[in-house]
């Protein structure tokens, strides 16, 4: 039976799906171990950001647990009571030893602390912080948050064009072997201007991109451009 006042997973989209990787240690040494459900979200959501930065020595601060507004909800619904609950949760991954936690040489203020998950790169940025080998300086670090992550085509077809059926998800399979996501993304959003939600129209607003190129019908005359679809080439693809 469903809880009052939780939302449900509609489930995963088919298709490319971006994938975090998680160590095998976790599981067989973390997980049976972890008793409390902030700290396995917080140590699930560190993996999960660290895998989207660049560099060697990533690294997260209390700003950037703090500065995510859908983790913050999900460990408490105030935002006071959130904001213990992550001090409760890092403290608990660092004695557990999952995260390691370090004042940079010369910082003072618990919100510089730098928490690296307790791996051989992590002991090493650690090592070359206190030697005074390494500094952070902010870049490599961008703003990440659960908000963050675009839909994948899939996703966006089935909320905005109609359902999801086994042949609408083999021809997008096939689409992204040929146009760029992002060329996907914006004709299925022009079809929704339009209100042509039929994948032929925006097949052919992607066949028409491929062919003479995104810019030259990026200048086109919107108007212009809307009534070419209608009563040109692509007449047979629209729906009144």
């Amino acid at each position: 039976m469903k809880r009052p006042g939780r939302s449900t997973f509609s489930g995963f989209p088919a298709g490319k799906v971006r994938f975090t990787p998680i160590p095998g240690p976790f599981f067989t040494d973390l997980l049976p171990e972890i008793d409390h459900l902030g700290e396995l979200k917080v140590l699930l959501y560190t993996l999960w950001r660290l895998d989207r930065m660049d560099g060697h020595l990533r690294y997260l601060t209390r700003a950037d647990y703090l500065n995510d507004p859908r983790l913050m909800e999900g460990l408490a619904r105030r935002p006071e009571e959130a904001a213990q609950a992550l001090e409760d949760a890092l403290e608990r991954a660092v004695q557990r030893s999952a995260l390691l936690r370090v004042m940079p040489p010369g910082a003072e203020d618990p919100e510089e602390e730098l928490f690296f998950l307790n791996t051989a790169r992590g002991r090493a940025a650690i090592a070359a912080l206190r030697k005074g080998a390494w500094r952070p300086d902010g870049l490599n670090h961008p703003e990440i948050s659960l908000e963050a992550e675009r839909p994948n085509i899939y996703l966006l077809y089935e909320q905005n064009i109609g359902p999801l059926t086994p042949m609408i998800a083999e021809t997008l399979r096939d689409a992204e072997q040929t146009y760029p996501e992002a060329w996907i993304e914006e004709a299925m959003r022009t079809a929704v201007q339009k209100n042509i939600r039929n994948w032929r129209y925006i097949e052919a607003i992607l066949r028409a991109w491929k062919e003479r190129g995104r810019d030259e019908e990026d200048r086109r005359d919107p108007q212009a451009d809307y009534r070419r679809y209608l009563e040109d080439e692509f007449a047979d693809f629209t729906e009144h």
